[in-house]
């Protein structure tokens, strides 16, 4: 079995470009599962404590429902934030063989004052890393 690790953020335009990929890839419905990871925002944590859950964000919902009609084993997990640091122990702690990161946009002064979450993961991951790209 293929394992991916998914992170998705809060862009429906690129968990679409994510979930396209993945499900490209060859025998994907017969040999590849999909880990799709969210970092609640404050905004996710303000509701009740039992609905603090990635698979109740709607980006994550909409393409475990795309993969899951393509016929790919899906499942989800809360990362830890901040998202750049909850993606990499979460690879680094279970056995992934590539991260699928959904990347967008930035210039030079926006990544260096708001930071990369894709970029960080890039840089740091011991496995593959895949950027779909984005706006």
């Amino acid at each position: 079995m293929y394992r991916l690790l998914v992170p998705l953020d809060n862009s429906m335009e690129r968990a679409n470009k994510q979930a396209a990929y993945v499900s490209a890839l060859p025998c994907a419905n017969e040999s590849v599962e999909a880990v799709l990871a969210h970092s609640l925002t404050d905004e996710e944590r303000s509701v009740p404590e039992d609905m603090q859950r990635a698979d109740r964000v709607e980006t994550v919902r909409r393409t475990m429902e795309m993969l899951a009609d393509a016929g790919i084993d899906v499942d989800t997990v809360d990362l830890s934030p901040p998202p750049a640091e909850g993606i990499l122990a979460l690879a680094a702690s279970e056995e992934f063989d590539e991260i699928v990161m959904g990347g967008r946009k930035r210039s030079p002064t926006e990544k260096a004052i708001l930071g990369s979450v894709s970029q960080t993961v890039v840089l740091n991951a011991e496995i593959p890393v895949t950027v779909t790209g984005g706006t």
